[in-house]
């Protein structure tokens, strides 16, 4: 454990940050994951509106600096190709 006044308070600004950014990806990843159970159930209008929720949380994230942009780029890019595809058919 730290010594020092400022070394202990760094380590509870420590564990206060960690608890939020654990709370802001397992909020991402459910939102993913609703987007994804709504494609596999075949409902469009559903998977559209979870998407545009769902993109919302990751750019979130990223503004947090919890993922990086091209991380957010490419999981919001594959959910929006799958969500597509439900449209075309």
């Amino acid at each position: 454990m730290a010594n020092h006044e400022s070394a202990k308070k760094a380590y509870r600004q420590t564990i206060k940050k960690t608890l939020n950014n654990k709370s802001r990806i397992s909020r991402m990843k459910t939102y993913i994951k609703k987007v994804l159970s709504a494609v596999t159930a075949g409902s469009a209008e559903e998977a559209e509106s979870m998407f545009k929720v769902a993109q919302s949380e990751i750019m979130r994230a990223v503004k947090k600096k919890i993922i990086k942009l091209n991380t957010a780029s490419r999981k919001v890019s594959g959910l929006a190709s799958k969500v597509k595809s439900l449209s075309k058919k």
